[in-house]
Formats: C-alpha cells, structure tokens, sequence
C-alpha cells in the first residue's frame, strides 16, 4: 500500500511558486496511485532498473536534465530535484536513490560535456532507458579528493586509464559513468581530469559489489589499460575537481531534501502511532512527554527545511553561490533527521526495533546520508572555510 502523502505545508513558504505546487500534486498522484509499483529490497539490481525505467516513464527524470536535451527546464531546477528527491524519500528510500542517481550521474555532463556527448548520453538517461553513475571515491581518496591514484594517461587521440573506485553507486548496473581520475597537470586537485566511460568499454570491469545496512547498487570498480576516445573527456585536462564541486553544489541541498523527506516519514508514523497507542488509561499521544518529543521532532525538520528551501532558491533564483549554505543545508538536515528517526523508534518502543519495521528502513536510510556526499564533518569544514574567505582583518 503506498504511505500517505507528505505534508506540503513548506510549499506556501517564499522558496516555491506555482510550478513547483503543480509538480508536487504529480508527484503526489503517482506515487498514491502505485507509479512507484511493488519495491523488492531483496533484489536491488532489479528494483533500481524497473524504478528508473518507471520514473522515466513518468518524466519525472526529466528534471535530471537540462531541456535542449529532453529535460522539463532550461537549467537543472534545484527546487524541483528537491522536491521529487523530499517525496521519494517519504515514500522509499530506493526510489530516491534512483531518481538522484540519474542527475548526479549525469550533472557534469550536463556542465561541461561536448554538444555530441549531451546529445548521446543526456536524452537516454531523461527517459530512464540509461542508468548513470558517478565515481569519485577510492579506497583511499573518500573526502580527501586530492589524494586521487585513479589515473589517465594521453595516448595521442585517446587517453588510457588505470586504477580503482570505490562506494560507486549504481556500480554494476550503470550504463555510463562520470568518472574523475589523475591526468598531472597540476599536484593535488588541480591535476585531475573529468570523463565519460561507457560500461562496455574494454578495460573496464566490476571488481567487487558491496552490500550495506541500506541495500544500494554499490561496487569498487576497476580500470586496467581501459582506452577511451580524447573526445570522452569532461571541460578541460585538470578542470575535474572543479566540475565534481559544481555538480555536487547543484545537487547537495537535494540530499538534504531527500534526509526531510525520511524525517517527515517517522515524524507522520511517530504521531499515527502516538494518537493509535494506549497507554495509562488514555493514549501515548495524551502523555506530556510525547508532545514534547514530537513538538522537538517538527521543529528539527521545518529548521532543515528552510535551510534546504534557501539554498535551493539562491541557486534557481538569485544566481549566486551556494557552497556555503549546500553545506549548512545537507549538515543539518542529515544530521536533524538521523535524531527524529531515533526519536520515532523510541516512541514506538519494542515494535520500533523489530526487523521489517518501517523505523528499521528510516534508520538505516538515514545512516548513509550523513557520509556520502560529503560526511557531516567535512560539512563543517567547507562551512568554516566559506566563512574565512568573507572575513576581514
């Protein structure tokens, strides 16, 4: 049975306009109506490829792209992605991670790839007939990017590559790859290049799927001598780290959306519960305690909400850069949503710990989102350091 819609209170603030209500009340219908169909956790591979074929279907990928090559506005709408991102989480947390997978995957094509590979790869992946993956960590460069062994060497109109990644979503059923890997130019983050790989490619091979608390398509991924056309690379040689920065500035404030979207969730179940659960001759709801929590619980999430909403709309509005407030956004919302869950487990008490609960699901979902990313401390980090660079004296 599909969960009850979210509450789309937020949607009179400020950050939203009428496009944006239209898109919820779609997003609203398709998932009630059973768009997003039966969800196999067991079978993750399967699921993802018939989520991103059915959100296809239903154009709602055509937020991931821009719309010169099939997608619904000119330039990727953060509020939008937001949005879809807020209420996919609500609703399953593998249906989020399809539909951010498809934008994330593909961003930096949509940035800085050539008008051919826009025209091959960005179409496909709007209508959910290509997955797309985004490999930047290796198993010793997670948030320390410059330490990157991943490397391509120019072989005259080709470029060769070699080395491995790790934690790459979508790893193993990915038709396209936006890999990031040493070409030199520069030491550190400035000698790092962007590409496209084609999961056919020779060289190219799954080394090992990786299963985690959250069932995900993840896997390390491994180049050997793998040749690619000169004409697969992203931008400029060494201009990499900088396009991984502008793809994840787009997309962060959506991993806060999609951290709101699981807090709403065990917020809704929480007060379903707390209104349902009798307790000393009245019921858990009536208890001062309770309220108390669940006061804390909408508060935590509106404060992420406004966080998201504003990052959201200094991007899609007023043009400006958003590195310092994607990293309050993402931080909080993670990070308030992962106690919320908590909170809701607490309240359902023993039934909250049982497996196959929905607490169980939120608090493994939520898990994750605090590290990938972007981890909550390096959050802080980026926060400290975008406010160095304003300060004077």
């Amino acid at each position: 049975m599909p969960p009850r819609a979210p509450t789309r209170d937020h949607l009179d603030w400020p950050f939203f306009d009428e496009g944006h209500r239209a898109l919820a009340a779609e997003l609203d219908g398709f998932v009630a109506g059973g768009g997003l169909g039966s969800i196999d956790h067991h079978d993750v591979d399967a699921a993802c490829r018939e989520l991103v074929a059915r959100l296809g279907a239903a154009g709602l990928l055509r937020h991931c792209v821009p719309k010169a090559f099939g997608g619904a506005s000119e330039e990727i709408d953060s509020r939008a992605l937001c949005l879809l991102r807020e209420t996919l989480a609500y609703a399953d947390g593998l249906a989020d991670f399809a539909f951010a997978m498809q934008g994330l995957g593909t961003g930096a094509i949509s940035l800085s790839g050539s008008q051919a590979l826009k025209e091959e790869v960005l179409p496909k992946v709007a209508r959910g007939e290509w997955i797309s993956a985004f490999a930047l960590s290796e198993p010793d460069a997670g948030s320390d990017v410059a330490a990157m062994a991943c490397a391509a060497r120019r072989e005259g109109d080709d470029f060769v590559l070699n080395g491995e990644k790790t934690w790459i979503s979508n790893g193993g059923i990915a038709d396209v790859y936006t890999l990031f890997a040493r070409t030199g130019e520069a030491p550190g983050t400035r000698g790092i290049s962007a590409f496209v790989v084609f999961a056919d490619t020779p060289g190219f091979t799954i080394a090992e799927r990786i299963e985690t608390i959250a069932p995900h398509p993840l896997a390390r991924i491994r180049f050997e001598n793998c040749r690619i056309p000169a004409a697969q690379l992203l931008g400029n040689p060494g201009e990499g780290f900088k396009i991984a920065m502008r793809t994840l500035d787009i997309f962060r404030p959506s991993v806060a959306a999609a951290a709101t979207g699981f807090a709403r969730r065990a917020l809704d179940e929480a007060v379903a519960h707390a209104k349902g659960r009798k307790m000393f001759g009245a019921t858990l709801a009536d208890l001062p305690t309770a309220q108390s929590t669940l006061g804390e619980m909408a508060t935590a999430i509106d404060a992420a909400a406004l966080l998201t909403g504003r990052t959201a709309w200094r991007r899609d509005v007023q043009k400006l850069p958003t590195t310092r407030e994607a990293a309050m956004a993402k931080m909080t919302a993670t990070e308030n949503a992962q106690w919320v869950i908590d909170q809701a487990l607490q309240l359902f008490g023993g039934r909250g710990v049982q497996s196959g609960a929905i607490t169980e699901r939120l608090y493994c979902e939520i898990r994750a989102l605090r590290i990938y990313e972007g981890a909550t401390e390096v959050q802080k980090l980026v926060i400290g350091r975008e406010l160095m660079k304003g300060a004077t004296g």
